[in-house]
């Protein structure tokens, strides 16, 4: 299995140059519903305007995911226990 948190701090590394981290970057944070939120800087990468399909998924209580993309920022939210799905869903839609 693909090491999802290796695979974003790959992307991640690979976007620093000096400069794009500085106005760009990744946040992950909770939401209060309980749940993840994660918010991808897609600017000035390789990955800005690159077609996505919204992800959707609300499968029983808790167990939810929601994935689009929305001003050259990839958004992710899903509930507590998501997290990976969220990751999954970014990694393999940039082709790693």
């Amino acid at each position: 299995m693909t090491d999802l948190v290796a695979v974003l701090e790959d992307w991640y590394d690979g976007n620093c140059d000096g400069d794009w981290e500085h106005g760009w970057g990744v946040r992950i944070s909770t939401l209060d519903n309980p749940g993840w939120s994660i918010e991808i800087n897609l600017k000035e990468t390789a990955l800005q305007g690159k077609a996505f399909d919204r992800v959707q998924e609300h499968r029983k209580g808790d167990d939810w995911v929601r994935c689009w993309v929305e001003a050259d920022v990839f958004k992710g939210r899903g509930g507590p226990k998501n997290l990976g799905d969220i990751l999954r869903i970014f990694t393999s839609w940039r082709g790693a």
